[in-house]
Formats: C-alpha cells, structure tokens, sequence
C-alpha cells in the first residue's frame, strides 16, 4: 500500500491553523485545437494546462541500522529508475561513520556505487554519520570534512533546475568554542558566520527564482536540543519569499510539521537507516519523498521502498503462469494422521504439490499449529520444482495422549509458492491446509441430560463438512433438518453444496427450496409463499427420488418439480448453516438456531404428508448425522458411523435446547 503523507501533531513552528495546504485543481480548459474525434457528444472534456512541471525524489537517511540498510538503498534505486525523476536530492547520514579513514573510504565507495546506478544525478546533503570521527589516537582536524568534501561535494551548495533552486545545508559544523561536533547540544547546533553569509547572499541571488526549497540533515527547526539557532535561519528563508519547503531527516520517522510564512516542513524517515517500523502508516518506515513542482505550487508524495513495480516485467507468460499456479495450488495428501486408543495421534503422511507453469517454482511446507503439543518432523522443507513436475514432502507428525481439550488445535500445513521468473522472484500469498486425520477413533460425545441446538450469527457462523467425508451417491437421496430463523433474508442458505453444481436446500425470505443439478442444469423445487415463521422450529427436508425433487415443511409436501439425469458434483464442503461459494468458503448465512442434520442416501418421505421425528436415529442408509449435542476437540461429531465430522467456520455455539 501506498503512504501518503501524514500530518502528526503540531510543531513549535505551526501555525495556530493546521496550515495544510488546501487541494488545488489543476488549470484545464476547453481547447478544439487540440481535441480530435470523429463522434458527436456533448460532453466538452477539458485539456490539462501546458505549463512546464517536474518533479524530483529525496531519500532519506541509509545509516544507523545494520548493514544489509544497503540492500533497501539499492531497491530505492531501481523503484526510483522507474519513476526516472530528474534528480534525486538526500537529507544525509549517508555511511555508517563514527570510524576511521579506511573503514570511512570503504562505505563511501559502496553508498557512490548504489547511488551512481540512478539513471538521473543525485546530490547528497551531510549528516552526523558521514562526518563524526572515532577511533585511535586524535581526530583530524573537523573530524571526516576534508574526505566527505573531496569525495562527495562541497558542505554546503545551490544549484538551479528549471527555474527552482535547490540549496544543501550543513547543520554539523564545529563546535568554534571547543572544536567538537555534537547534535544533542544546542551550543554546537548553530549556523556559522561563514554559512550564514554564504545563504544570505544565496537567497538574494536566487530571489527571481519561482520556487526554492532546502535540504539539510538535522530538523533543526523543532528545538529541543537543536536550540532555537533555527528562528534566524527561517526568518532568512521566510524573507526570501519563494522558500517553498525545506526537507530533512536524522529522527528516522516521516513528520509534517506545516506551514510557516509560506514554508512547509518535512521530515523524512529512512531508506535504509535503521528503522523501527513501529507503524508503517505513520511514517515508521523505508520510503522516499516524491515532489512534484508546478508553477502553481509543489505536490509531495511518500512511497514506501520497494513498491514501484515495472510493469515490462510483468510479461504475459508471467502473468498466465502465476494465475495458473495459484489455481492449481492444492496439495495431494497420502495418509493420514490417525488417533490412538489414548487420543494421542502418530502418522507418516507425504504431500505433493505440482508446478503447472513454465518457469520453476519454489515451494516451501511449514507444519504449525496453535496447539503446541503437536510434534512435525521436519518443521519445514524447500523443493525446487521444475516446469511440469511435482515434489513430495514427507512429514511426520505426532501428539501425545491425553483428552480433546479446549486447547486442542487441528495440525496445518502452511505452503508458500515463489515463482522464479526470468528477471523477478514472484511470491504467492501463503496458503494453508489441515493435515488430514483419520478421525475413525473420535469419541462421541455421551447423550446429555438436556440436548443442545446449533446457535448462528448470520454473519460468518456456519459448519463445514469436508468433501472427501460426505459422498452422496448418483440417485435418490434426502437432506433434512430442524431450524429456527431470527428473520428470512433475500438469499439464505440451510444445507448446501451448490455451486454451479450438485444440491442445495434455501430458505430464502421464508420460502423453503430445493436445487439438484441434473443433467447440465438445476431442477429446483419451490414455494411461491412463505412457509416458515421466524422464532419457530420447523423440519424442512429435500427430497429426490430420482425422478422428482420434492420439499416437505413439517411433514407436508409444499412444492415439487420432476427431473433426472446424473448430478453434477464438485470438490466443495458440505455447508450447515449458509451456502459455499466457488473457493470453498461459505456465503450468505443463516441467522438462528439449527438441529438434528441427516443426509441420506435414499428418498426418505413421499406422498403428500409424512411424520418427521425430533431426534433421528442412524441406519444404514445414513450418510451424515449431526445432533448438536457436544462437541470432540474441535469437531461436532457425526453419528452416522461413517467419521464425517463437521468444522466450525467464524464462532458458532452449542447451546442447550
């Protein structure tokens, strides 16, 4: 995400308004001359005004963090290369420092070698770490000055650009008094006689100018151990009147601190300093000022490193290749973990992931769990992984015995997919899945003395049934259960597996419906009014037969519809409690209670009427059975006997009926 600037607090030099500037429209006008069309509209669309504007970046401070701060100066240059500004200015601490000549001579030259990559010039500005010495014996003589002068330029300097001036201050000059170079003192934080001169004659040669703006590293102007040196200094600027900004950096945080006699006030944060990163969104962060200058006035913009992005790499075959890979990114599991007499569970599993694109991929599994009594052998594994083929990770995973606590966690397999195009590393968003468990062993919860029911939000609540559990077979079958709604709403789902394909049982607005895909289409059976009342328990079942499709609503048939052919199936969970979308997740959700879920595989009611119980039993045609009773470990157990145990997706609750 792109940051833009930020206003935090006020400073000692703001105004008692905010003094952010207002947005300006740009001037644009009506032109014939330069519009052609060979359509008719009345619609005049105004052309942008044609006056000169450019624009430049700053970075800001690359020191004072570790040394890999060089790897983000280097991604500053080539987003910068993208943007191809016409200059690109600094606010200094442009090498580590606070060393000897040798180590000093060393990181200048690894700072020039990254800067000198840009496409356009740049221009440093001094700071703390590229003067201050320290090492054996006495200092030179004002310290680094003489290396930093015959190496990157003189302390203090103006140059013209398209009709603006850009000035570099100095603001870690000697101490006169004791020779020492301090920025936490205020007696050595003030402008010499020599550089003070040296502005006024500047700013009164540059005073035709239409805009001018300074740089310097310390943001003097905030006081505190700066000292108040900095109020002659603005009143010079502010004299000028055609100072627009004046840009700086050392405190290693972006901060706005507004407008004052017509000058604004920046701070920049790092570009490989060191960095907290404590709020991205406040200015905590690698980034670089962008400024734009008009004649009308200056546009500044804040770009986080590394989110230019070159849009020639993004080439077609790229681009296929990634949307087919993030596709086709769905593990194939052999084995399964599986419980022992004491809940403990032991398993040897292989998971296997396929790179269907053009160019290698890396993948990388990472077992994890929030349960922490969970053991995985290896706790991660890389594959590189050829155009075509495949790579299995073999993955051991253990739990000791104990109970199915609340603190029980399912074990998950976290994949990450890095795409290895020709000029750029592509990462995929992590997914994840549950390593699967043969959950053949899971105790069932004892029948209470007092039955539960399901309770639902409507928002995100809901229950999911894997597709692997529940196989319902080509031919008659039945779905059914017991609800009771806060409120019908336009579309809500009851029991569905409908996506283009196989069943689904809604109750949308009251109006109870059943939808089996057969033969390429939906046969759907359904009310014209409303059969269900809200704050009541109703039994509402889906019937097909195999030659019809049929609702009931509380043992009487309220619509039919005939039809046949074969289903059509798909990969997707059994949703209790909403409907599933096409990447597995459900959709519009039921608000209420639910009760006693049983799918069958054969047409358990006909005719006009039948006689719905409140509690079902399992028989042999069953093929998933859901009291609501209890819960084991994280899943609401099935009775049917067939292991076809339902999760909770958001926060749904068993409560006593």
């Amino acid at each position: 995400m792109l940051s833009t600037l930020l206003l935090v607090g006020a400073s000692t030099l703001a105004p008692a308004h905010d003094g952010h500037e207002p947005p300006r429209k740009h001037p644009a006008r009506h032109d014939p001359a330069r519009f052609l069309t060979s359509r008719r509209s009345p619609i005049q669309l105004p052309l942008p005004s044609e006056e000169d504007a450019f624009f430049f970046a700053i970075f800001g401070d690359r020191t004072g963090g570790p040394a890999e701060g060089v790897k983000v100066l280097a991604e500053a240059v080539a987003d910068v290369n993208l943007l191809e500004p016409d200059l690109v200015m600094t606010v200094g601490d442009l090498v580590q420092g606070y060393n000897e000549t040798p180590e000093w001579l060393l990181q200048m030259t690894e700072f020039k070698g990254i800067m000198n990559r840009l496409k356009c010039p740049w221009f440093p500005v001094v700071g703390n770490h590229d003067l201050y010495w320290r090492g054996r014996g006495q200092p030179p003589e004002r310290e680094h000055e003489a290396s930093y002068e015959a190496h990157f330029g003189p302390l203090w300097y103006a140059f013209r650009h398209k009709g603006a001036w850009f000035l570099a201050l100095h603001s870690d000059e000697t101490s006169p008094e004791t020779g020492e170079k301090r920025f936490d003192d205020p007696a050595h934080q003030r402008m010499s006689p020599e550089q003070f001169a040296w502005l006024v004659e500047t700013l009164q040669r540059t005073r035709e100018a239409e805009h001018v703006f300074v740089f310097l590293h310390h943001p003097r102007w905030l006081r505190g151990g700066y000292g108040d040196d900095w109020d002659r200094v603005h009143a010079l600027l502010a004299g000028a009147g055609n100072v627009k900004a004046v840009f700086a950096g050392h405190i290693h945080r972006m901060r706005y601190d507004g407008l004052r006699d017509g000058i604004e006030y920046f701070a920049l944060a790092t570009t490989g300093g060191g960095q907290d990163g404590w709020a991205p969104e406040a200015g905590y962060l690698h980034e670089y000022h962008v400024v734009t200058v008009r004649k009308s006035g200056i546009a500044v913009a804040s770009f986080p490193v590394g989110a230019a992005m070159d849009p020639r790499a993004i080439t077609g075959a790229l681009s296929d290749d990634v949307r087919d890979l993030a596709r086709a990114l769905e593990p194939r599991w052999e084995g399964r973990g599986a419980f022992t007499p004491g809940l403990g569970v032991e398993g040897a599993l292989v998971l296997e992931v396929r790179n269907p694109a053009r160019r290698p991929v890396e993948f990388t599994l990472t077992p994890a769990s929030a349960d922490a009594r969970w053991i995985f052998t290896p706790d991660h594994a890389h594959a590189t992984v050829q155009p075509g083929q495949s790579a299995r990770f073999e993955l051991r995973l253990g739990r000791p015995e104990g109970t199915l606590d609340e603190a029980f966690r399912v074990p998950l397999a976290h994949v990450q997919a890095d795409y290895l195009g020709e000029t750029l590393r592509v990462p995929l968003p992590r997914r994840e899945w549950a390593v699967p468990l043969d959950l053949a062993r899971l105790p069932l919860p004892p029948r209470p003395e007092q039955e539960g029911v399901l309770a639902l939000d409507g928002e995100d609540d809901a229950l999911l049934v894997a597709p692997d559990d529940l196989d319902v077979p080509d031919g008659p079958f039945t779905i059914e259960g017991w609800l009771n709604a806060r409120e019908f709403r336009r579309r809500q789902g009851f029991l569905c597996r409908t996506e283009g394909s196989e069943y689904g049982l809604f109750v949308n607005d009251g109006k109870p419906e059943f939808s089996v895909h057969l033969g390429g289409r939906y046969t759907t059976a359904q009310t014209r009014e409303p059969r269900l009342v809200p704050g009541t328990w109703h039994h509402v079942a889906g019937v097909f037969d195999g030659a019809e499709v049929r609702v009931y609503v509380d043992g009487a048939q309220v619509a039919r519809r005939q039809g046949s052919g074969r289903r059509t199936r798909n990969a997707l969970p059994f949703v209790i409690g909403g409907d599933v979308g096409q990447g597995g997740l459900p959709n519009s959700f039921f608000p209420g209670e639910i009760d006693e879920v049983r799918v069958s595989r054969v047409a358990r009611y006909a005719g006009e009427r039948c006689v719905p119980t409140r509690r079902f039993e399992a028989d042999a045609d069953t093929l998933l059975l859901l009291h609501m009773d209890g819960k084991s470990g994280p899943w609401f157990p099935d009775a049917s006997g067939r292991a076809a145990h339902a999760t909770a997706s958001g926060s749904p609750r068993l409560e006593a009926r």
